[in-house]
Formats: structure tokens, sequence, C-alpha cells
């Protein structure tokens, strides 16, 4: 069996290992994903509603949404050749011969496989039975119910293949993570606990996209270079590092007011609990600065992920206050 070095901690990685596979979900990027669907348990529980099993599911289909798109952005930059020597973020696993090509299509595929079941369940653990049986059990009623909800989760799937093999290079990555971190995720979990939409729901979504896009304008400042060598034209990569290291500063602290917001509906604790992100995120944002360039530039994304999940900790602590 083949062997390959992970530069990370200088072990050995077999070639399609449980430890190779482990890597290419890239665990660390999971808190962009569970973030949302938390905050959107938090703010529904705030409400007065609540279902375990069904938050349960829901962050299960995220995390396994957000592993595929993992997957395939790792598929298909290796085969763009994006992941070159010269590349300047984590390993990647086909890049680093950790997973064949031909493996990893299979792992998307059952990934994928395991996100539908899942969100499935979720469907089915939500769905309002007293509503349908006093409707008539009218078939237009699950219609009405599961069907946006079904739309919502086929756009997860074929936006996580649009972005890697093409999205991302046209500069709509950061329009997609407001989308599929922010509104999509935070939107849909609340509604299959609630059954309804809310103002605080549209705000609390746009508060976790511009939060977890931090995570791809970090990435995107780092590779700034490489990406316009390769015709990758990220935003960054076309207006250029003064551009980056504002727009990293600013969809941070848009984020958090915004989310701070909800003071002005009534979650006073949660408008109070977040407060300490800014800070963090501008310490953040002074060590990115001072970095400016390079693999050294890692370092600000292990931390841009750990202030996303403190971000999302604070946030659900705060809307759980309104409670009491």
């Amino acid at each position: 069996m083949n062997k390959h070095l992970n530069k990370n901690d200088s072990t050995i990685v077999r070639t399609n290992s449980p430890r190779a596979w482990f890597l290419a979900t890239r665990p660390k990027t999971l808190s962009g994903a569970l973030v949302p669907v938390v905050a959107a348990t938090a703010l529904a529980f705030a409400n007065g509603k609540s279902s375990w099993a069904t938050a349960f599911l829901c962050m299960a289909f995220a995390a396994i949404m957000q592993i595929a798109a993992n997957f395939i952005n790792d598929l298909y930059d290796f085969i763009k050749g994006t992941d070159g020597a010269d590349r300047l973020g984590p390993e990647r696993a086909c890049a680093q011969g950790w997973i064949k090509p031909d493996a990893m299509r299979q792992g998307i595929a059952v990934s994928i496989a395991m996100a539908v079941i899942v969100g499935l369940g979720a469907l089915a653990a939500s769905f309002p039975y007293d509503e349908f049986r006093m409707a008539g059990s009218q078939p237009q009623f699950i219609l009405h119910y599961a069907g946006p909800l079904l739309v919502m989760g086929l756009l997860c799937v074929v936006f996580a293949f649009l972005y890697t093999t093409l999205l991302s290079y046209v500069g709509l990555g950061d329009v997609l993570v407001w989308l599929f971190f922010g509104f999509i995720p935070v939107l849909g979990t609340y509604y299959v606990i609630t059954h309804a939409l809310t103002t605080e729901a549209w705000m609390l979504g746009g508060a976790c996209g511009l939060v977890i896009d931090t995570l791809l304008a970090l990435n995107n400042y780092r590779d700034r270079d490489t990406d316009r060598q390769s015709g990758k034209r990220t935003l960054i990569a076309v207006l250029g590092e003064p551009f980056g290291r504002y727009y990293y500063l600013g969809v941070g602290i848009v984020g958090c007011l915004l989310a701070m917001m909800l003071g002005k509906r009534g979650y006073i604790g949660a408008a109070l609990a977040v407060t300490p992100y800014l800070l963090l995120h501008i310490s953040a944002w002074r060590t990115m600065i001072r970095i400016f360039k390079g693999r050294e530039l890692n370092k600000v994304l292990a931390l841009t992920s750990q202030n996303i999940l403190i971000f999302g900790l604070l946030l659900a602590i705060g809307l759980a206050m309104h409670t009491l």
C-alpha cells in the first residue's frame, strides 16, 4: 500500500486509509456548516419552539454536505491542476496521493447519498402530520410543505459542484457562501422546526453568512497571487491586496453588527453576547496584515475558523438567554 508523508504532522498517511479519508473531510471547516444550524435552532428555542431530533438531523445534513463539497473541491481542483506544488494552503488529499481520484468519486457519491437520506429524515421528522390530516390528507399539502425544502436540498447538491467547477473561478464564491452558509441553512432549519419564517431569521441568516465568509476571504487573500496565475478570478485576485485586507475586516464586522441588531428586535442577550467576536476578529485581521502573504497565513485561517465557532456559540447562548 502506498504511503505519503503528511507535512502538517510528519506522520505517514496510507493511500485510501481511514486517516486519509478523515483528513480529506477537512474537519476544521465543519464549524462553518454547523454554526448557522445551531444559531437557527437557538432562535427557534428562543421563540418557544424546539425539536431536537429535527435539529440534529439538520446538523448532520449540513456536516455531510460540507464534507461532500470538500471532496468535490479536492477532486476537481486536482483535475484542473489548481493544487500544484506552489499551493499555500493545507494539503489536499488527491494532490498528496492520499486518496485516488476514482476512490474520491466514490466518496462523493456516498456522501451525497448519505446527505439525501438524512435530509429526507429531517423532512419526515418535521412534517406537520396534524395539519396534514386536518387538510384531508391531500397530496397538495405535501408538495406545499416539502417542495421548497426539497428544492433547497437539490440546490445544495448542484452548487456544491458548480462552486468548484465554475463559480469560484468567476468571483461568485462569496455570494455562494452568503447563500449556502447563511440564508439557506438558517431559514431552512428555522422553518422545519417552527413551520414559519420571521424577520429575525432573515437577519440571522445574513449575519451567519457574512461572518462565515471571512474564512473564504482569508483563503482568497492568502492565494491571491497563485489564483491570479492559474486564472481563478476571485474578488481579491481581481481587486488586489488592499481590497482583500479590508474585505476580510468588513464582512466580519458587518456580520457581527447585523447579529447585534437583533437587540432591536428584543433579543438583547444575543446582541450583547456576540460583542467579544469583534475583538477576536480585529485581532485576527491585525495578524493577517502583519503576515501579509505566504503559508504563515494558515495560522490566521485557524484563528478565523476558531472565531466563527466562538461567534456561533456566543450567538446561540445569547439567544437561549431570551427564554430566561
